[in-house]
């Protein structure tokens, strides 16, 4: 808050900074990057044979033109993930939507541990099913073939990394900065 003195009266003006913007804007990608490892068909692929994602495991033999797919969420630990995942981007949903409202109305400062704490549970979940995924991956599912961690995966870090980065943002007291703008 800035502060200035006319006469006997204080006024008092929120100062949004930039640093807050940028925590706005790391809310949004996250929350983004959510939705489309989420719903992408590509955590693991092998070769033109196989891939898997947080809903799907898909195979197509060698000598057959069509994809054989079953659901994923009929063992524990594909439950487990997805559960941590959605419960990470539902918080980060709830940050981004707190995160607007604090923009919008003079409750920022107030607002803004709120959203950091709720970033830093979302990116804790998050890491969570990220580190699981992999391991239980490996241990259950036997492929003989390469297979690799695609791009559904990697958006699924990008959100981490986004939620952690807005949160640190959040965190930052803007008392302390608020000479410089």
């Amino acid at each position: 808050m800035a502060s200035s003195v006319s006469g006997t009266e204080e006024v008092r003006v929120s100062v949004l900074t930039p640093l807050k913007l940028v925590g706005l804007v790391c809310v949004f990608l996250a929350f983004c990057l959510d939705i489309g490892a989420i719903l992408s068909p590509a955590w693991v692929t092998a070769d033109d044979q196989y891939y898997l994602s947080m809903w799907l495991s898909c195979r197509k033999h060698v000598s057959s033109l069509e994809w054989s797919c079953k659901s994923t969420l009929n063992t524990d630990w594909q439950i487990a993930t997805l559960a941590l995942l959605l419960g990470g981007a539902a918080l980060t949903l709830l940050s981004l939507l707190l995160a607007l409202i604090s923009l919008c109305f003079s409750c920022r400062s107030r607002c803004y541990k709120p959203i950091a704490v709720i970033l830093f549970t979302a990116v804790v979940l998050q890491v969570c099913s990220l580190v699981l995924f992999p391991i239980k991956f490996i241990e259950t599912v036997s492929l003989r073939v390469y297979h690799e961690f695609n791009w559904g995966y990697g958006l699924a870090w990008g959100s981490t990394i986004f939620s952690f980065g807005g949160a640190i943002l959040y965190c930052l007291n803007p008392k302390n900065y608020e000479d410089y703008y």
